[in-house]
């Protein structure tokens, strides 16, 4: 199925979910990004899904609504944040008991196209009342996501929040001449605590923003497609999410907006039961409840809430698994869809979601599904090559404090890295990223908070202890170079369990490239090296960036994979001591920019193609003036400048491949930091106005003085066109550097 077809598939289940109702305090649009207030009424939105009726057990539904209408009730799925803040006091304190009922007043509405219906003339929306029935807790997915809180968060100024960096938690101001209605003290007080403890609270925001809210409709559509469910997702795999972001204030611009990504990590690691899925995919405030699909149009889950970054409004997007959902609610819910008329379940192997795409009867050497589709018509190809990838990419830590990523390059343990990891001071950094006095220590995994988890014992136990298949006398050793006190670890992830090694510094790059070479003391068996690809990429051309980004090692996750293009390739006089490594070119790429996502953490991971071919080392990224990263703009160092390391990898014992990259190169230097490059030669005058200078009495007009402030802005070009370098500008461009 090509991506048009997964979309126009995708729009039959998204709906737009509208709540509305009294809020005389303005207090109900809290936590959320955007809203409609007026005349002491709030209006929100978010993005829903329909459920056709082979996800549900039908006679249930009949017996929880109890109606002689339901021949046509259908159910829609959405987050239950959008209607908590309209639940009446005491069934937001107790969600178990009956059905949930909203203050009096408030109604929930959803959006369909016209031409989903069975009485509509074809083309714009139509919106139906709805009902809510049920409101249910995902625990499985609600206990991953507050481990993953308390273990990424070493102090409350470096901690996660929910929700996007657009929602307010501030009261607005009420007209004192509002009609107020009346509420007792005691609720508001009630409602208040509750709103502030929430807010504090991990383990409740988690729950809350892992709840899911079913609704009923009197709605009967013609023709509505089959459904399929996902298999186990693996990391890169296609996603797409249909939503309605900011909704309510414009359906005709945003319902029914496609955004596409991937599967960046699942949680918990090397697990089948999938609790939460990390997508690289980028979504707006209004899309949560929306369905995401995955290739062929296989039903993955529901979208929710983002996890947030306070230091830098880093947006997490979290979705939440279908089977995670359906265990939850098991008494309504099917986690297969089933066929009503035969009361049997779908056959995965046989399932044909809109008859273009065929789910194989065989299994892969690894025992999950695969499918059989045209690889040009498919949103993504094979993932093996980037799944061999993933396992040459490891974990760096620096004194328990600062981690970063690492590609391996041989089976002697040596590790390619960023140098700002080990000297930061060279790169604009003043100090590592450590714990201070105020901080929270950082814990390796042997001491994860996760040790009462199941799950997380057996990967605890196996970091305890030396790694018993090491051999200390394997392989060509190298002395280190560096000198210090750190304590520097690496993480192998190739074999299961994973393995922590110590590691030594052979090599810091003292040119203008960030790099740096480690080497692992105990050398374990089966090590990968990365396949590499010397040639200059294409723009456009597929990009996956693997690495260690955002999440504190303590999560114990696997590396995340980012897709993305190759956006810019940008050139530099080649070297002498290159053109020998590649003869006849004069330039060579000097620096890759792509549109894969990069994130703290993710220095020294790897570039790949989509042969899982290293094509560049992630060394930076972008941010704006107030500090908040620009993941989506990144700067990589293609392989092309790399062939001197791996010059030396191959006998690990001629270090002159390396003492060139230690040679000074203006032009490297100047395109590193981000500067335009500089020529010796003066370029030709600039024809500019002369100015005119008028002496009043010693008293210089605007005219004048500006005028003067272009005659030695004039000069000053002059002169540093004459002497090939800019002088005295007043603010000195400086490299942006993770």
């Amino acid at each position: 199925m090509a991506l048009p077809e997964t979309a126009d598939f995708a729009r039959n289940f998204s709906v737009l979910v509208r709540v509305q109702g009294p809020d005389p305090k303005g207090l109900k649009m809290r936590n959320h990004a955007f809203h409609q207030y007026h005349s002491g009424k709030t209006t929100l939105s978010a993005s829903g899904m329909l459920l056709p009726d082979t996800l549900y057990n039908t006679e249930v539904v009949k017996c929880i609504w109890d109606t002689d209408s339901g021949q046509n009730l259908m159910l829609v799925m959405t987050v239950a944040s959008l209607v908590e803040p309209f639940l009446t006091i005491q069934h937001r304190e107790n969600l178990s008991q009956g059905l949930p009922e909203l203050i009096p007043g408030a109604q929930i509405d959803i959006m369909v196209e016209e031409n989903m219906g069975a009485d509509s003339d074809g083309g714009g929306c139509r919106w139906f009342t709805a009902w809510l029935l049920k409101m249910v807790d995902v625990p499985i997915s609600s206990l991953a996501l507050q481990s993953l809180v308390e273990a990424s968060s070493g102090s409350q100024e470096q901690g996660w929040e929910f929700g996007w960096s657009l929602a307010s938690t501030h009261q607005p101001s009420v007209d004192s001449t509002q009609t107020q209605i009346e509420y007792d003290n005691k609720l508001l007080m009630e409602r208040q605590r509750l709103v502030m403890g929430r807010s504090s609270n991990p383990s409740l925001m988690a729950r809350s923003t892992t709840r899911i809210a079913i609704l009923g409709v009197n709605l009967h559509l013609n023709g509505l497609p089959k459904i399929g469910i996902s298999p186990l997702n693996k990391r890169g795999e296609f996603l797409l999410a249909m939503g309605s972001p900011f909704g309510i204030l414009s359906p005709l611009h945003f319902f029914n907006s496609m955004s596409v990504g991937s599967v960046a990590n699942c949680y918990p690691p090397k697990s089948s039961d999938r609790a939460l899925l990390m997508a690289d995919i980028r979504c707006l405030p209004g899309m949560e409840g929306g369905p995401v699909f995955g290739d062929q149009g296989m039903l993955v889950g529901i979208l929710t809430r983002p996890l947030r970054q306070k230091t830098s409004d880093a947006e997490v997007q979290l979705v939440i698994p279908w089977d995670a959902i359906a265990s939850a609610c098991s008494d309504l819910l099917l986690k297969e869809p089933q066929i009503e008329e035969k009361g049997i379940h779908i056959n995965k192997g046989n399932l044909n979601t809109v008859g273009n795409g065929l789910l194989s009867n065989s299994n892969g050497s690894n025992g999950h599904c695969c499918y059989n589709h045209d690889l040009f018509n498919s949103p993504c190809s094979s993932l093996l090559p980037i799944e061999k990838a993933m396992t040459s990419i490891c974990l760096i830590t620096v004194d328990g404090g600062v981690w970063a990523s690492g590609v391996v390059l041989n089976d002697q343990g040596l590790i390619l890295t960023n140098a700002h990891l080990l000297e930061p001071w060279r790169f604009g950094k003043t100090t590592v990223r450590s714990s201070s006095k105020k901080e929270a220590p950082f814990f390796l995994p042997e001491e994860s908070a996760f040790s009462e988890e199941k799950g997380y014992k057996r990967y605890q136990k196996s970091c305890i202890g030396p790694f018993p298949l090491a051999d200390q006398q394997k392989g060509y050793k190298l002395k280190s170079v560096f000198h210090g006190h750190r304590s520097i670890r690496v993480r192998l992830d190739h074999l299961d369990p994973w393995i922590w090694c110590e590691a030594k510094v052979v090599y810091i790059c003292k040119g203008p490239l960030d790099v740096a070479l480690l080497q692992v003391d105990c050398i374990p068996d089966k090590l990968t090296a990365i396949m590499v690809d010397f040639s200059q990429p294409s723009l456009g051309s597929k990009a996956y960036v693997i690495g260690h980004g955002l999440l504190a090692p303590r999560c114990g996750f696997s590396p995340s994979v980012c897709s993305g293009v190759v956006a810019k390739v940008v050139k530099a006089e080649m070297p002498s001591y290159y053109k020998s490594l590649l003869p006849g070119f004069s330039q060579f790429p000097a620096m890759l920019e792509t549109t894969a996502a990069v994130h703290p953490g993710g220095s020294g991971g790897a570039v790949v193609n989509s042969d899982g071919r290293l094509i560049g080392l992630v060394t930076s990224n972008a941010r704006h003036g107030g500090g908040t990263v620009i993941p989506h703009l990144n700067f990589s160092i293609p392989s092309a400048v790399l062939m001197p390391i791996f010059q030396f990898v191959r006998d690990m014992k001629d270090f002159s491949p390396l003492q060139n990259l230690d040679k000074p190169n203006e032009l490297l230097s100047s395109v590193w930091a981000l500067m335009p490059p500089l020529s010796p030669k003066p370029g030709p005058p600039l024809n500019l106005p002369q100015p005119i200078l008028e002496d009043n009495n010693n008293k210089e007009g605007k005219g004048s003085r500006f005028a003067k402030f272009i005659a030695e802005k004039n000069e000053l070009l002059k002169r540093s066109a004459q002497f090939g370098k800019v002088e005295g500008l007043p603010n000195p461009i400086l490299p942006s550097k993770l």
